[in-house]
């Protein structure tokens, strides 16, 4: 499943809740004993590209393979990061016009 520049908000958590593979374990007391897998964890490996803050993803980490954080929790911080990424795409998209388009396109680029 594709998340999009045209993916809706509940387009994109519905996607990533029900095909984002997991390096979780098959039940909640096994992951809370032994912890997740980052290494295979797709909602982990996407945060390792979009999420800037170094210390925030170092602690994702570490909550996950301790088994203190669930493979829903991590899938939620993935989707409110992605929705926010799209959102922005979308509004800064929205208010292209064809004025702004011919602009960029001509070999004068001052206004």
């Amino acid at each position: 499943a594709v998340v999009s520049t045209q993916s809706t908000g509940n387009q994109i958590k519905k996607k990533i809740n029900k095909y984002a593979f997991s390096g979780g374990k098959t039940s909640v007391e096994e992951h809370r004993e032994f912890g997740g897998d980052t290494s295979v964890d797709v909602s982990y490996k996407y945060l390792e590209f979009f999420e800037e803050d170094d210390a925030k993803l170092a602690k994702i980490k570490e909550d996950y393979e301790s088994g203190a954080m669930l493979t829903g929790e991590l899938k939620k911080i993935l989707i409110e990061k992605l929705q926010g990424i799209v959102k922005a795409f979308q509004e800064r998209r929205a208010a292209v016009t064809e004025s702004t388009v011919e602009q960029f396109m001509s070999r004068d680029p001052k206004p």
